[in-house]
């Protein structure tokens, strides 16, 4: 497929929508990012920069290169703007009627739309297409991790309704980005990274609330045993090598004692009602305190192992 020409329309201004647009304008693309406020999309231009400021400070991209990329940006409060797009990120909250509402505007005024990729993380292709027209068959899931520039795994699913050459172009068109696109078989809540991030969740609050260790022993085993690991093979692969026999006798042994609750334990319950909401909360407290860490410095330390997977061309220029 030819992606010389592809143009992207982004709807939104949030944490995936600027990172999206990094990673589109990076690859020397044009990009609308709808905004519904002109100062929601000066916030996302800023942050846009700084993404691409982290990336001349890695010595990945030149000051030059970075100017370069950010005049693939364009944006607008206005759909109408957006004509000429043909592959769209819907990047709004997980709220059925603001989708739907995108949906129905991207039908009226970007006629040339080949695919819409809704970054939703909970809510089912199938019920996504609900809200939408003559379109309908062009809306699949595109569900990225944060930031989507840096983290190169994509989850697509399509309803039943989408047409499969949207499915093919879409994934070309992520492949095109240097993403590690995989498609679903099947639809299901949480797709598979929601799934599986929340199922070791679940039995991290339990080996906690059962007093056998504390948050940080747990944080402490994820860094340093196995999680190392599975940052260069899959667990497939790990469990391959080790036999099936072995694995077999392993799952018998621990799957009876593993975690099956479905509500929220109580000593997270009770931080909660302490105000201790997290990093990001009044009072900078959860399961850890986070008063005087400097989150600069944090967040560089959560990006970093994912820099080596920013080895695309900054040069990508527009064909003549």
């Amino acid at each position: 497929m030819n992606m010389d020409k592809t143009v992207f329309a982004i709807v939104g201004t949030g944490m995936m929508a600027s990172g999206l647009g990094t990673l589109t304008a990076g690859h020397g693309y044009k990009t609308y990012i709808l905004a519904r406020k002109m100062e929601r999309a000066e916030a996302c231009e800023k942050v846009i920069y700084d993404n691409f400021m982290q990336m001349v400070a890695h010595g990945l991209m030149e000051q030059e290169q970075l100017e370069q990329c950010m005049e693939y940006l364009v944006f607008t409060t206005d759909y109408s703007e957006m004509a000429d797009a043909q592959m769209a990120f819907e990047c709004v909250s997980e709220a059925k009627d603001m989708k739907y509402s995108v949906y129905q505007l991207l039908e009226e005024y970007c006629p040339d739309l080949k695919a819409i990729g809704s970054v939703s993380s909970s809510i089912v292709p199938n019920e996504l297409i609900k809200g939408a027209g003559k379109y309908a068959n062009r809306i699949l899931v595109t569900h990225p991790f944060n930031p989507p520039y840096l983290v190169p795994f994509f989850e697509m699913c399509a309803a039943d309704k989408t047409d499969p050459s949207v499915v093919i172009y879409v994934k070309d068109i992520l492949l095109a980005l240097d993403r590690k696109p995989v498609v679903l078989k099947k639809p299901t809540p949480g797709f598979i990274g929601n799934r599986l991030q929340f199922a070791l969740w679940r039995e991290c609050l339990a080996l906690v609330e059962e007093g056998v260790c504390m948050p940080e022993d747990v944080d402490a085993c994820l860094a340093y045993s196995f999680c190392p690991r599975y940052t260069s093979i899959g667990i497939f692969q790990h469990f391959d090598q080790g036999g099936l026999e072995l694995n077999a006798a392993v799952c018998r042994n621990t799957w009876p004692v593993l975690s099956s609750r479905t509500e929220i334990p109580e000593f997270m319950k009770d931080l909660m009602e302490k105000g201790y909401m997290g990093a990001k909360s009044p009072s900078k407290r959860g399961f850890y305190d986070w008063n005087g860490v400097d989150m600069k410095a944090y967040a560089e330390k959560v990006s970093e192992p994912y820099w080596k997977f920013c080895n695309w061309d900054f040069l990508r220029k527009e064909s003549e």
